[in-house]
């Protein structure tokens, strides 16, 4: 059931504009840009489809916002973590976490991902470009910076940063995009704080097994943040979980 529709209130617009979003969110992570409906966007904000036009025009420019909005939300929190005080070591082990637990909190940013990097392989992505020119080259420019300190310092192996960077992501984001399959395997249920809890500590596990020049302290170091990260997370209240 969607809300009683606002027959054309723009008395606020800041909180009018992001119950929008929210809806359309959720509706352009499930069904696609192509299965979307303003509609059914219109009806989940508890909007007419009048006002939705009026605040983003037409459903491209709501789409362009929806992947804004879910993209400077994680790259902003990780930027956070890389321009902080923690030692390399430290810092790449929190952004790992910081970013495993985005996607888990974050149902719909995975499933909208997915949904772009399709669109952008068949060549019908219009935004996917300027999505990696604004959020994630400059976060990886910055991530770069961190493994190539920590390298000069002596803390981790020499490896391309590239590299890394696109096997630390593969690691948590597979894990989400597997998940269907996981009860079948007899894992349970992967969204569960047990099975995230174990998947924390493995994946940082392997990260530092593959990243510090002493991988036995590393993977030390990996327990202890991991243990850390679950006890903060713990006590942290997710924003919203989807479970379709």
């Amino acid at each position: 059931m969607g809300k009683t529709p606002k027959l054309g209130s723009r008395g606020k617009p800041e909180e009018t504009r992001q119950e929008i979003l929210d809806a359309a969110i959720q509706e352009f992570a499930t069904e696609g840009v192509a299965g979307a409906r303003t509609d059914s966007i219109a009806q989940a904000a508890g909007v007419n489809k009048a006002l939705l036009y009026y605040y983003f025009g037409d459903k491209d420019t709501l789409y362009k916002a929806t992947l804004e909005t879910v993209f400077s939300g994680l790259v902003g929190h990780l930027h956070d973590i890389l321009h902080g005080p923690l030692p390399p070591g430290e810092k790449i082990l929190t952004y790992a976490l910081s970013h495993f637990d985005y996607i888990a909190t974050h149902r719909e940013y995975g499933r909208l991902v997915q949904h772009e990097m399709m669109r952008a392989q068949t060549g019908k992505s219009e935004h996917i470009q300027e999505m990696m020119q604004r959020f994630f080259k400059p976060l990886l420019m910055q991530l770069r910076q961190v493994l190539v300190d920590g390298a000069q310092s002596g803390v981790f192996r020499k490896l391309d940063p590239v590299q890394f960077a696109v096997s630390m992501t593969g690691i948590n984001v597979f894990y989400f995009i597997s998940a269907p399959i996981h009860g079948d395997m007899g894992a349970g249920d992967s969204f569960s704080p047990e099975r995230l809890q174990v998947r924390r500590a493995s994946a940082a596990d392997m990260l530092a097994s593959t990243l510090f020049e002493d991988a036995d302290r590393g993977r030390k170091l990996a327990a202890s943040v991991a243990e850390k990260w679950e006890s903060r997370f713990q006590k942290k209240q997710p924003r919203k979980v989807i479970r379709k």
